[in-house]
């Protein structure tokens, strides 16, 4: 690794080391901790450090990258887009980028699965998304409170904090957070106490103190919150109670969503429509800022400019999103393509799971992890892994799901060398445990 000691000019920053994040950026910084190489290329599913060294990533920019890092299919598309000096930055005014778009998601995503959804564009980031879709639930019902769900994730400002489980993250709020409270998410209780009693008790009781919320906001697998994985049964349920005392159901798809759980919504197998839903990360398809907030008609109650923001037309994201659209969804073929990864790849996590007592696997899709009975586990093998080439992170209250999101991209052979390293780093971590 090359490094720079001397002052160069002002128009070319200082190369080398990382001696300038730790002097100048921010202690808040987190990934960069478990993976202190610096980052300069990418491609696929590897990214190379400047010292050239190759990553597998089955981390995927947190889910942003769920066709991989660069695809010359996004690319290209981009690149031509800059070179005719078409329009970047719009607000939200019309473009020929957002046309095309909305088109192509109408076309390729919206009616091929009968959905029925007003498009918003509320901001670049997913807690953008979650923030309108609890403003525009509260000002169409009249109501404040939202009931989410233990361990639920939905983002760091203060109304997706609100709704969030993770105690070290709603701390760093500094005030309190008001208007929601948590429920019990699917088999909280392992099974021995019915999730939805409370909830239907006490909305049936007109004694109960308990107001009418406006929403319910849930994730169909919880991505921070352990890879809990909810049953389609039970997201079914609630969507019908949902309905039966005419409560918004808002599903946040962040990060489950564009494909990752096999389907385009992680909601689809399930076998109902939500009222709302939260997309980010990966609907750009390139890893570019982009968010949409999607909702029945009815629900389409903001005024001009109630809720707005500047980065909102992104017409970068525009182009790559449709091409992703275009590239990967006119069909199911990339479907099923992934669901057949999918199953070969949890065959291989249960392998290793399965070799260590207390070991399981959870998640569903390519958002699919092993929780380890000893909550330290997870971290020392992640990082056991990334010694050894390959980028993961851990999930749950006490990091003690070791997390892997691999590009939707990734090829079999990747995938299993991305096995391989895996349970050699848990073995490095746990010794042998029992082979098969």
């Amino acid at each position: 690794m090359t490094t720079t000691t001397e002052p160069t000019n002002t128009d070319t920053p200082q190369t080398g080391g990382t001696a300038i994040f730790d002097s100048l950026e921010s202690q808040v910084r987190s990934y960069c901790r478990s993976w202190p190489a610096v980052m300069t290329h990418s491609q696929g599913s590897t990214v190379t450090s400047e010292d050239g060294r190759e990553f597998l990533d089955f981390f995927a920019g947190a889910g942003a990258l769920n066709y991989g890092h660069n695809n010359s299919a996004l690319l290209e598309p981009l690149l031509d887009y800059l070179r005719e000096g078409r329009i970047v930055h719009s607000l939200d005014m019309h473009t020929g980028a957002k046309r095309e778009f909305l088109q192509t998601f109408s076309d390729l995503v919206l009616e091929p699965r009968n959905l029925d959804y007003k498009v918003m564009f509320p901001g670049p980031t997913g807690t953008n998304s979650v923030e309108a879709a609890l403003k525009l639930a509260r000002k169409v019902t009249g109501r404040q409170h939202v009931l989410s769900f233990t361990n639920a994730f939905h983002g760091m400002t203060l109304g997706s904090l609100a709704v969030t489980g993770n105690s070290m993250k709603r701390k760093g709020a500094g005030i309190p957070l008001t208007n929601s409270s948590k429920i019990p998410y699917d088999d909280y209780f392992n099974g021995v106490v019915d999730d939805f009693m409370w909830l239907e008790r006490v909305l049936q009781d007109s004694g109960s103190g308990v107001d009418k919320p406006a929403a319910i906001i849930v994730e169909s697998v919880q991505g921070e919150g352990g890879l809990n994985a909810a049953r389609l049964d039970w997201l079914k349920a609630l969507s019908d109670l949902c309905r039966e005392y005419d409560i918004i159901l808002i599903v946040d798809d962040v990060q489950a969503g564009c494909g990752r759980t096999g389907t385009f919504f992680s909601f689809e197998e399930a076998g109902f429509t939500p009222d709302i839903v939260c997309l980010s990360k990966s609907i750009s398809g390139f890893g570019l800022p982009m968010a949409l907030t999607l909702f029945r008609p009815e629900l389409d109650q903001f005024e001009p400019g109630e809720h707005n923001g500047t980065f909102r037309g992104h017409n970068l994201a525009f182009v790559t999103a449709r091409a992703a659209l275009e590239t990967y969804w006119a069909d199911d073929s990339f479907q099923k393509d992934v669901q057949a990864k999918v199953t070969e790849f949890r065959a291989g996590l249960t392998r290793i799971a399965e070799r260590y007592e207390g070991a399981t696997v959870r998640g569903r899709g390519f958002l699919t992890g092993i929780a380890f009975p000893d909550a330290s586990a997870a971290g020392k093998i992640a990082a056991a892994a990334y010694e050894r080439g390959l980028l993961v992170e851990t999930s749950g209250p006490e990091d003690e799901v070791l997390k892997t999101m691999p590009p939707l991209t990734t090829a079999p052979e990747e995938l299993n060398r991305g096995l391989d390293i895996l349970e050699e780093a848990t073995a490095s971590v746990l010794g042998d445990g029992n082979p098969a």
